[in-house]
């Protein structure tokens, strides 16, 4: 990876904090060894709103060029994150999802229909919203963003997107 991204990690939770939420550890740990910059780690209970503000005070900060978003994707009553993070968006990334759940299936079978993993783009900012297990965010980073987060990945990469900023 020859040019890092500055990127923000939030947990979507009721129940973790900071010592107990080993997914947002864990993507905190991987952005690091790849060489992005991890500019903000939170954690944020499942409400709509409070979701909203979070990740819109992200969207609007020029610094944070990557938002990874783990936890309430799900179909409880509690999960709100696509519906938190979806009017948010200029474009949704509908690729993201999709390759998601191809890969989860390998991995989980039919369970993963009840994932609701999305992407998309806000303000020049990549968002990806993925379930809160820290199984789901290793299948994401290893099997999608670790390479779209390469500006050296080829054929194409959302690094390279957000840096030109062709992405408008």
């Amino acid at each position: 990876m020859s040019e890092p991204l500055n990127v923000a990690v939030l947990t979507v939770s009721d129940t973790r904090n900071k010592e107990t939420d080993t997914s947002g550890q864990y993507l905190c740990q991987v952005l690091g060894e790849v060489g992005h910059n991890l500019v903000q780690y939170e954690i944020e209970i499942d409400d709509i709103y409070l979701l909203r503000a979070r990740i819109s005070s992200w969207i609007a900060n020029p610094c944070i060029e990557v938002m990874l978003i783990t936890g309430g994707t799900g179909f409880t009553s509690r999960d709100s994150t696509p519906e938190a993070v979806s009017p948010l968006l200029d474009s949704r990334i509908d690729g993201f999802g999709e390759l998601f759940r191809a890969i989860s299936f390998q991995e989980i079978g039919t369970s993963t229909l009840q994932s609701r993993a999305l992407g998309g783009i806000a303000n020049g900012s990549l968002i990806f919203c993925m379930p809160g297990s820290p199984g789901a965010c290793k299948t994401a980073w290893h099997g999608i963003l670790k390479d779209q987060l390469d500006i050296a990945h080829r054929p194409c990469n959302f690094a390279e997107l957000i840096r030109r900023g062709s992405h408008r």
